[in-house]
Order: structure tokens, then sequence, then C-alpha cells
């Protein structure tokens, strides 16, 4: 049975409202991550980029559906901020940093320091330091590099982990968590 305010409408018909005026709601993909704990009903992703000053909190997916227009803008907001080059960000991966930040039952925004890379800015990067895969899953869309101040890189890490879903690496020296859709797996960097 549905869960009704004080006004008698329920929360799934509030829901269904916003999901019909706002966006029109794109298909999911078979399987879609969620199996993930702390994905919920609905997945949220709250960031801002330091670099361009930009900021984003957003509904992006509603009881099985992804919203097309909220997953274009988060595309948008993780581009190669250096070259502005937008990729399709693996839903995957926008999902595992959500069911994460859910965990950590935090207001705060995560910080984005990287999430698409161009193969210019990849090559650049890995000219710079030894750190940075040649083949990184940030050049297919499928990757992100994240922090918070109120928690720390093992926190954040511990977290992601508990999604069995994907790649996480601690950089604790540089103060950030690598989260991405690849094989399970985590390192230290």
């Amino acid at each position: 049975m549905a869960k009704t305010t004080g006004t008698g409408i329920s929360r799934r018909s509030i829901l269904g409202v916003f999901a019909a005026t706002a966006v029109a709601a794109a298909p999911t993909f078979s399987n879609a991550a969620g199996f993930l704990r702390g994905g919920g009903d609905i997945r949220r992703i709250r960031m801002y980029s330091g670099r361009t000053g930009e900021r984003l909190d957003m509904v992006y997916w509603i009881d099985g559906d992804y919203i097309k227009d909220a997953v274009k803008e988060i595309n948008h907001f993780m581009r190669d901020w250096r070259t502005d080059d937008v990729k399709d960000i693996d839903l995957r991966t926008i999902d595992i940093m959500a069911a994460s930040h859910n965990l950590l039952d935090v207001n705060e925004p995560y910080m984005l320091l990287s999430g698409y890379r161009s193969p210019k800015t990849n090559a650049m990067l890995r000219s710079r330091s030894r750190g940075v895969a040649k083949n990184s899953l940030h050049m297919r869309g499928q990757a992100a590099d994240l922090r918070l101040s109120s928690r720390s890189v093992s926190q954040m890490a511990q977290a992601a982990e508990a999604c069995h879903a994907g790649g996480v690496g601690k950089y604790q020296r540089s103060n950030f968590v690598h989260m991405d859709c690849g094989a399970v797996r985590s390192w230290r960097g």
C-alpha cells in the first residue's frame, strides 16, 4: 500500500507527476545496477566542480527508469573540463557514485576532480604522473575521481567497495577516491 501524505496524495503519485512533468523517462538497460546497496527508489547525484564552479544536484532515476535529460546534464557536468569534450558517462558508474554517497549518509556534494578524460588530456596527465593508466576508464566515461571534505578517503572507499560493482582506488596523499564500473578490484595509489 502506498504511503500517503496529510493531503491524501501518495509518494508514488508525487514522483509520477514529477517524472511526467520534469522530463521523459529513458528506458533502463538490462539489469540496471539495481543490485547496488543504497540504490533506492530514487537515485540522486550531488557534485560540484572546483575547476568550473558548476554545481549539480539531480534526481536521475525514479522507480526503475533513468531520466534522459538528467543523464544528459550529468554527462555535460562530468565532461573533460580542459577540452570541453563531452562523453556519455556509463550509467553504472553514476549508480556506484550515488549508492556510495547514500551509504556515507552525507548531504555534502562530491567534489568531482575528474570524470571523462579525452585521450589528449589523459596523455598529458600520463606524461606528468606514472599513476595515470594508458587505457584509463576515464577515457570511456566509466570512472570518476571524487572527494568529500566530511569523509576520509578510507570511509569513501569502504562505501564504494560495499557496492561490489567496480574498481575502487584510494589515493590518500591526493585525498580522493577513484570509482569505476570496471572489474571489481581495489588498490592504493
